[in-house]
């Protein structure tokens, strides 16, 4: 099988091209230097003379805050780059998985979302990530899209990283409780999207399993890694940001990955190595 992957040197990328490939997949990578998604003519001339068994579309514009004062970016790389892939794959009968996000809701609902239920994003990222949604529906008819949540890697900057560095920097940190979502590590949405190869098509979420608020997560990252800090909560009020965010982000993944905790204890060992 051969596979094409967009954005391959992604923090998302940089972990799915090696799990594709020892599974004995061909994987074609490709990044802004040898595949440029926002030129139709390129993205078309590639991905015909690679012609892949499958195109997984890793490529975006994620900058939620930065999305609200430079949309035009945003929408070039999420909306016409991903408009301009899934032509190419419609055109070529190939399917095409398409990494999405959990801001796509406005986090209203008490329950998990289900992918069934309605979009209503609340931020520019997020209408730009639903607004690629609707290109891969228009024109392929295979297709998986991927939502996933409060994605963290070792190949890219993180929540982890971010709050560890924090920790051994100050005495006393203080983080939002009052959002809730899926913590996902890149390496389980690699696995979750090897799971979808073999379903249905349509729209899945590849998420943590089980849910938590931003300090949770921070407060399960400190005692994994055995760090006495001194953890304060506070309101998305007192940590206003340009994008808003839903409230309540947490999504029905029926199994495909892992729980949360479990993804965090096994990236923290790793990264310990």
């Amino acid at each position: 099988m051969k596979v094409l992957v967009t954005g391959a040197r992604g923090m998302l990328g940089q972990d799915l091209c090696p799990i594709l490939e020892d599974t004995g997949v061909f994987v074609i990578e490709t990044d802004i230097d040898n595949l440029d998604i926002t030129d139709e003519e390129m993205t078309k001339e590639v991905i015909t003379k690679t012609h892949p068994d499958m195109v997984i579309h890793c490529a975006a514009y994620t900058n939620v805050d930065k999305a609200e004062e430079d949309f035009e970016t945003a929408e070039r790389i999420n909306i016409t780059g991903t408009e301009n892939v899934a032509k190419a794959c419609g055109a070529l009968d190939i399917p095409m998985v398409y990494i999405s996000t959990d801001y796509v809701f406005d986090g209203t609902k008490k329950t998990p979302y289900t992918p069934e239920d309605d979009t209503r994003p609340l931020n520019k990222y997020g209408l730009t990530k639903l607004r690629g949604e609707e290109e891969v529906k228009k024109y392929c008819e295979k297709y998986y899209i991927a939502r996933t949540s409060w994605l963290y890697g070792h190949h890219g900057n993180n929540f982890v990283e971010t709050m560890l560095k924090l920790a051994a920097e100050n005495k006393e940190i203080k983080v939002v409780d009052d959002q809730i979502g899926c913590p996902t590590w890149t390496v389980e949405l690699a696995n979750g999207i090897l799971k979808l190869l073999s379903m249905p098509y349509g729209t899945y979420h590849v998420c943590g399993s089980g849910s938590t608020s931003w300090y949770g997560f921070a407060r399960e990252i400190f005692e994994q890694s055995g760090l006495k800090v001194d953890l304060k909560t506070c309101t998305t009020n007192e940590f206003p940001r340009p994008a808003k965010r839903p409230r309540y982000s947490v999504m029905e993944n029926n199994g495909i990955c892992r729980s949360w905790q479990a993804a965090l204890h096994d990236y923290l060992q790793l990264r310990n190595v």
